[in-house]
């Protein structure tokens, strides 16, 4: 999960953890490309504005790289163009995107779908 807001990141590593999921949590989108170069994730949810590299870049790379990773894009807040930002990332091929604030139990209920069905196709 790649967001620079750490209580963002805080609290949706702790929701995710309850679930039993294990929760790898980085505040720049170098970060997550980083690690998911050396070590496998199961899914990637990433915020659009963060400082380094943003979230449409790091989306972009890790797409080319790992082209069926799925991934969960979300924006907002103070920034004025978030939804059309989501549309952009959508382009990319993003399976879910999150205007905030958004509603934790559809995002939670989004990343068990995904790894549901990553799970049968195992």
């Amino acid at each position: 999960m790649g967001d620079d807001d750490l209580y963002l990141r805080t609290m949706l590593r702790q929701i995710f953890e309850i679930e039993q999921f294990q929760v790898i949590d980085v505040d720049d989108g170098q970060k997550a490309i980083d690690y998911i170069k050396n070590n496998p994730v199961d899914i990637l949810i990433t915020d659009l504005i963060m400082p380094k590299k943003e979230g449409i870049e790091t989306i972009n790379e890790l797409k080319n790289l790992f082209p069926d990773l799925p991934v969960f894009a979300m924006s907002g807040g103070s920034m004025t163009n978030a939804q059309v930002y989501l549309d952009i990332a959508q382009t990319l091929g993003v399976m879910h995107t999150f205007l905030k604030p958004f509603n934790i139990n559809e995002m939670l209920d989004a990343v068990k779908s995904v790894i549901s069905e990553r799970n049968k196709q195992s």
